[in-house]
C-alpha cells in the first residue's frame, strides 16, 4: 500500500515520484493525469532525451535512442532537488535514490501488453524483449534493488479502471505527503 511510504527529505516542499514499467504499461497516461490532479511537473525522460540530445546515438536493433544516463542526471539534478516532479521512464536504476519519495512500477498482463505494443508497431525483437521484461518482472526487481523497499510499490495497469484507481491512490498520497517541519 502506498501509505507505508515515508518522507525522508526535509528540504523539499513537494514529493518526487518515479513512475516506471515496461513500455506499454501506461506510464505516460498515469503521469499526465497525475500531474494534472496534483499540479506536480511531469518529466517524460524519453522526450527529454530527444529534445536535449541526451543520448549517444540511435540503436537500430532496439529502434530507440541510446540514453546517456550521466547527461540525463545532470540535466535533472536541480529540478529534482526542488521537488514536485513526476518522472516517467522505463528504467530506474541510474537515478540517484535520494531523488525519489515514491517509486511506482506499473505492471500489465502479458496478453494486454502484447496487444498494446503491437498496435504501436514494435518490431518482433523489440516486442519479445519487452514482453520478457514484463514476464520476469525485470523493472520491479530493478526498482527493489535500487530503492528502499518502503518507497517501491507495484500497481496493476491492465485497464482504465486500474489506471483511474492508481491515479486516485497516488493523488491521495501526494495530498497527504508531509510538508517539511
Amino acid at each position: 500500500m502506498v501509505s507505508v511510504m515515508v518522507h525522508e527529505n526535509g528540504k523539499r516542499g513537494k514529493p518526487n515520484i518515479l513512475v516506471t514499467g515496461t513500455p506499454g504499461t501506461g506510464k505516460t497516461t498515469v503521469c499526465t493525469a497525475l500531474a494534472e490532479a496534483t499540479q506536480l511537473r511531469h518529466i517524460n525522460v524519453g522526450e527529454l532525451v530527444k529534445e536535449k540530445n541526451l543520448h549517444d546515438g540511435w540503436d537500430d536493433e532496439l529502434d530507440c535512442y541510446v540514453i546517456n544516463e550521466d547527461l540525463v542526471c545532470d540535466e535533472l539534478e536541480n529540478v529534482m532537488e526542488e521537488g514536485g516532479n513526476i518522472v516517467d521512464y522505463h528504467g530506474c536504476d541510474f537515478f540517484p535514490e535520494r531523488w525519489f519519495d515514491c517509486v511506482v512500477v506499473l505492471q500489465t498482463d502479458n496478453t494486454i501488453l502484447y496487444d498494446r505494443l503491437s498496435r504501436r508497431g514494435y518490431n518482433d525483437s523489440k516486442l519479445s524483449n519487452n514482453i520478457e521484461c514484463e514476464i520476469f518482472q525485470v523493472l520491479l526487481e530493478e526498482a527493489k534493488e535500487s530503492y528502499s523497499e518502503d518507497k517501491v510499490i507495484a500497481m496493476k495497469s491492465d485497464n482504465i479502471d486500474d489506471i483511474s484507481r492508481n491515479i486516485a491512490t497516488l493523488t491521495d498520497w501526494v495530498r497527504n505527503w508531509p510538508l517539511p517541519s
